[in-house]
């Protein structure tokens, strides 16, 4: 069982302790800003980079009379820095801390979504590659529609992931902001190079403009790339799923050893991750949601986006990170069963090569719909009676006209359909 998770840990990044440590480095850097334009002493910076430091239990406590985070962990730094904390949160607000400490955090978690996204990858083209010859049935609508390779499927996931980890990357980029604009947006009291200053130690760009806040569109698209990628997942568990039916059996999730499949039957193997993986795509698609309500604030600012936002991005950044790690461990320890893949091909006694019949009449000068109703003919049969497709073409005096023995046989031939595997696998998995 695979349990990796980047350093640092997507957990650690919404702790406490990370988004304090943050704020802190978002204020030392406000000063040394202040500092380059002569209005800090750079004793007294020293002094500051010194002493600076904060206590979460006594931010706590604080919090409890002021009943407001920032102004809180702006006291207890104070505390410890002494008279010079006169210097401390000099032009700022509270949402210039706030919002860049989460672009800070959003950044950093689309780095470990980057990694996951990369390692899924090598999962799946390993296994794509590993089963790119291996013949299964393809489905429509699930029923048996025409050959694929277990592969393709494989295949199929590993495009749609690429173009997944090339959204995280563009999202990465889009909430890569910072904002140190004061009170209501307009530089009133901080200059706007110290806001350049900061978001470059920080490697955030500059909003553009701003309110007191950042504008949340950036957010809420954020979120609904998050939700893609999620749903993507669920497609792929989905595939899974069906094809770890007890009638189908053709793929399922691994199974540990001493794993336990159901309190009351002992024989039971249960795609169980592939279903968590489905039901969080849900969490990630509401929370989408969530973040488009926040875009509509009042004014310049009101804070009903806050709360929201203290579940939501937590939530959905934790949620994937946990979503692709355990579809990495799916894939890797894929169980595939190739005799069952055969026998399914099988199962409908032939009905599968029905177009390539179609198309061959056709080509030997029948319109489309005389052709179609000849071949349904003996389709319907097969599917009433059980009875053999290519028997019943060949015992059927309209279609007997056109195609021979010889040629039903070379109808019937499975390599037809996977002749151009090669050249869709040059597509996906060239440099």
């Amino acid at each position: 069982m695979i349990e990796r998770y980047s350093l640092p840990k997507m957990a650690n990044i919404w702790q406490e302790e990370f988004k304090f440590n943050t704020m802190l480095s978002i204020e030392i850097l406000s000063i040394e800003a202040l500092t380059k334009q002569k209005r800090v002493p750079l004793d007294a910076l020293r002094r500051i980079k010194k002493k600076a430091k904060f206590n979460l239990a006594q931010i706590k406590k604080i919090e409890e009379k002021t009943q407001h985070d920032v102004v809180a962990f702006l006291a207890n730094v104070a505390q410890n820095i002494g008279p010079d904390a006169k210097y401390l949160h000099l032009g700022l607000t509270s949402s210039d801390v706030l919002d860049t400490t989460l672009g800070v955090q959003l950044k950093a978690a689309s780095d470990i979504l980057v990694d996951d996204l990369n390692l899924l990858l090598k999962a799946l083209s390993v296994k794509a590659k590993r089963y790119k010859d291996m013949a299964c049935i393809g489905r429509t609508h699930g029923v048996h529609a025409e050959p694929t390779t277990f592969g393709l499927k494989l295949a199929l996931m590993f495009d749609e992931t690429r173009r997944n980890l090339e959204r995280i990357k563009l999202a990465k980029e889009e909430v890569s902001v910072g904002k140190i604009s004061g009170a209501v947006g307009t530089f009133a009291n901080v200059d706007p190079q110290v806001e350049v200053y900061i978001c470059r130690k920080l490697g955030l760009r500059p909003a553009k403009i701003s309110s007191q806040i950042i504008q949340r569109d950036i957010y809420a698209v954020f979120m609904a790339r998050l939700a893609i990628v999620g749903s993507s997942l669920e497609k792929f568990a989905t595939e899974i799923r069906h094809l770890q039916r007890t009638e189908v059996l053709e793929a399922e999730e691994p199974f540990s050893k001493g794993q336990k499949g159901s309190s009351a039957m002992p024989h039971k193997r249960n795609p169980v991750i592939c279903e968590r993986i489905c039901g969080l795509a849900r969490i990630l698609r509401g929370n989408a949601i969530a973040a488009m309500e926040n875009i509509a604030l009042w004014h310049e600012r009101d804070i009903s986006h806050s709360s929201v936002e203290r579940v939501i991005m937590p939530d959905s950044t934790l949620a994937l990170d946990y979503m692709l790690n355990k579809f990495i461990e799916v894939i890797n320890g894929l169980n595939v069963y190739p005799d069952n893949m055969l026998s399914n091909l099988a199962r409908t006694h032939g009905l599968i090569f029905s177009q390539r019949v179609l198309l061959e009449l056709m080509g030997k000068g029948l319109g489309r719909q005389r052709a179609y109703d000849f071949v349904q003919r003996c389709a319907m049969k097969t599917w009433k009676d059980g009875s053999d497709f290519k028997e019943n073409l060949y015992h059927d005096k309209d279609v007997s006209r056109y195609l021979k023995k010889k040629d039903l046989d070379e109808i019937f031939d499975l390599d037809y359909y996977l002749r151009n595997v090669n050249k869709i696998y040059s597509r996906v998995f060239s440099k």
